[in-house]
């Protein structure tokens, strides 16, 4: 769902614009973009809704039935979330990494990375690991995961999991790991390890013209858009790889596209409007794939819409600052930015609560499916997803990457 980790990586204090100043750019004002914070949180709760569905449940079903075309598509809010670290990434490190090979800045890179993701993720994996376990051993559950494949529950497969590299070697992430979706993590894990030496390559395409970066943005989009249109179903042997590599190069070269361009009033005008027709395309392309109906391999025709991830990103990018408008604006409240914020525990949290409760249901009769006490308990189960990932945050994921930063940030002498 994998970084899947949040953009407050970018926040660096940058000086505010005065009046009469020059307009920045995003390679000149090294503060957060908010909207693109913000849109974090739309597209974990867009996987969160996706995995909601298979909650057992005639009410359930009748509720989630008019968001059909988006709560099917869900698996996309992956895609989105990889160029999403595409372009933050390229955003706050491209210009440190790019110019010339240095192992020092390389190594910094990689455990700020750690330091991001890998404490609530050590966390999350081992405690639902045990829990699996004690079904598998205590409740004899031949099946404890709710995944096609059971995943190994092995000290090695935990180990590897721990390592975050999974699903490096696997051609289908089903059973990969212990927490179903932390598969994109690894995904994304791997990205990381790989992009000090892209970013040698890609810091060299910033002089090309934007109509050409913008056009292969889309196009290494275009593939798995393809797929899903002709198929319904984004999967094939190591598709996991296709897609965070395209959705990773896809946000890279938007930055490179955006990073320039003054952010006027007209830019932002301008911006705004894309934006506009950009998320109305979004939903317009998934209204249109549930519309021609079940493809051979699933439901999923929506994620033609893979292609406007890049623009969209781009358009929010530029729209960014005290003036924002429209979605850049609604992207910018101080609600969505702490869900975008908390969404890297939010993705990793919501199965395993999904999971402890759909066991409730087959295990415990008074949970039985419709019955007036699992009904009850289903939206206070989504909504809780949330509050646990807001404690995730300010608990574990945010003061355990202080601390393991403090652990190589020289001491300054009194």
């Amino acid at each position: 769902m994998g970084s899947i980790e949040h953009a407050t990586e970018s926040q660096v204090h940058g000086r505010s614009q005065l009046a009469g100043e020059l307009p920045t750019t995003l390679a000149t004002d090294p503060s957060e973009v908010r909207p693109l914070t913000g849109l974090r949180l739309f597209a974990a709760a867009w996987v969160v809704l996706f995995h909601f569905e298979f909650t057992q449940g005639h009410l359930l079903a009748q509720v989630l039935a008019p968001a059909y075309p988006v709560v099917t598509t869900g698996a996309m809010g992956v895609d989105l979330f990889y160029v999403l670290s595409g372009f933050v990434i390229a955003f706050t490190y491209l210009g440190k990494l790019g110019p010339r090979w240095r192992w020092r800045v390389a190594g910094k890179f990689l455990w700020a990375r750690v330091c991001r993701i890998w404490p609530v993720y050590a966390l999350v994996t081992t405690l639902f690991g045990a829990y699996l376990v004690f079904k598998m051993v205590r409740l004899a559950d031949a099946t404890p995961a709710y995944q096609n494949v059971q995943p190994s529950l092995t000290v090695s497969s935990w180990l590897q999991q721990l390592a975050m590299v999974q699903i490096w070697l696997r051609p289908w992430h089903d059973g990969a790991s212990f927490v179903g979706p932390a598969w994109s993590i690894s995904a994304e894990w791997l990205a990381y390890v790989l992009f000090p030496l892209a970013a040698l390559l890609f810091f060299r395409l910033r002089g090309w013209p934007r109509w050409l970066l913008g056009g292969l943005a889309v196009l290494v989009m275009v593939p798995v858009s393809v797929l899903c249109l002709l198929t319904g179903s984004p999967y094939f042997p190591f598709s996991w790889l296709g897609r965070i590599g395209a959705g990773f190069i896809a946000g890279v070269l938007t930055y490179l596209v955006v990073k320039d361009i003054p952010r006027t009033d007209r830019v932002r005008r301008v911006a705004t409007w894309a934006s506009w027709l950009l998320v109305a395309a979004v939903f317009g392309g998934l209204v249109l794939g549930a519309w021609l109906g079940p493809a051979p391999e699933g439901t999923e025709r929506g994620g033609l819409v893979l292609v406007l991830f890049p623009p969209l990103i781009g358009a929010l990018a530029l729209a960014a600052g005290a003036r924002s408008a429209g979605p850049a604006r609604l992207l910018s409240t101080r609600w969505a930015v702490h869900g975008g914020r908390i969404s890297y525990s939010l993705y990793l949290v919501h199965v395993p609560i999904f999971e402890v409760f759909w066991s409730a249901i087959d295990r415990i009769p008074e949970f039985h499916v419709d019955g007036p006490l699992s009904v009850a308990l289903t939206p206070v189960v989504f909504l809780a997803t949330f509050a646990l990932a807001h404690l995730l945050f300010c608990l574990v994921e945010e003061p355990a990457r202080r601390a393991l930063r403090r652990l190589t940030t020289p001491r300054t002498p009194r």
